[in-house]
């Protein structure tokens, strides 16, 4: 089923100015399969229920699948935003379920990715001033250090960098940071360790790939919060439905919304 076009929202100023991209978090990873894209709709979700304004943007520009994992079939995708066939308000559908907004990425082609790296710096500063509508907007990066994943997560104040605690997802976020930390294009980078047997394991997780910050990079990325293993994730998955919607008292729904609320409390 197709969902409406969400009602244009007005791009004035807000009465208090907005950095540029003080309100949109990224999401990231350094490798595919530690539920980045799961957390970037759960959270957006979250801040929806807290009574944000929200927007989740797909920018996985070579697999995009927020769209899938929601059941959505949208008419209008980023695909038609690069063709420059539509401005991204004109891309933004409404997620009524969900109470937020989606902008989808076009599901299962990887020409997106090869975007021009000056398009992409354009894509970034439509989505800071698409920002202005919303109170918060979350960005789904691509998995990896590519320079389209590097350049679009500029248009970002902040970014959640989700890891496990597999050898491969430590180092892959690491590899991630290592290059945006160089690059100077993240100045505010915080850590999500999902998929954990316990919180406490979690923190383990956490204090591995701090040590690793601190002793080569000089900095301290916060531990944003840890999500515990949860077989209802897949299954929500699944079934194409948000978990917040389908298990909300689920421990790892209860975890992401304890991320949102210290989101907003913190900013």
């Amino acid at each position: 089923m197709t969902l409406p076009p969400a009602k244009t929202p007005s791009l004035a100023p807000r009465p208090a100015a907005r950095a540029k991209g003080r309100n949109v978090y990224a999401i990231a990873s350094g490798k595919g399969g530690v539920g980045k894209t799961w957390f970037a709709i759960t959270l957006t979700h979250a801040l929806a229920l807290r009574g944000q304004r929200s927007l989740l943007f797909d920018g996985d520009l070579g697999l995009a699948n927020v769209d899938i994992q929601l059941g959505l079939m949208p008419k209008h995708d980023l695909g038609n935003v690069i063709a420059g066939r539509l401005t991204l308000n004109q891309a933004t559908m409404a997620f009524p379920s969900g109470g937020f907004d989606v902008i989808a990425g076009r599901s299962g082609s990887g020409s997106l990715a090869n975007i021009p790296l000056n398009r992409l710096q354009m894509l970034g500063d439509d989505l800071a001033l698409l920002a202005g509508a919303y109170d918060k907007v979350i960005l789904d990066l691509g998995a990896g250090v590519e320079k389209s994943v590097r350049m679009l997560a500029k248009a970002a104040g902040a970014c959640f960098v989700v890891t496990s605690d597999e050898p491969t997802a430590l180092t892959d976020a690491y590899a991630f940071i290592k290059v945006n930390v160089m690059e100077k294009a993240l100045t505010d980078i915080r850590i999500v360790v999902n998929n954990c047997n316990s919180t406490r394991e979690g923190e383990r997780t956490y204090s591995t790939l701090l040590k690793a910050c601190e002793g080569f990079l000089k900095i301290s990325p916060p531990l944003a919060g840890v999500i515990r293993r949860d077989t209802r994730v897949r299954e929500a998955i699944r079934n194409q439905t948000p978990l917040l919607t389908r298990y909300p008292s689920a421990e790892a729904a209860m975890d992401v919304m304890a991320i949102a609320d210290r989101l907003l409390k913190q900013g």
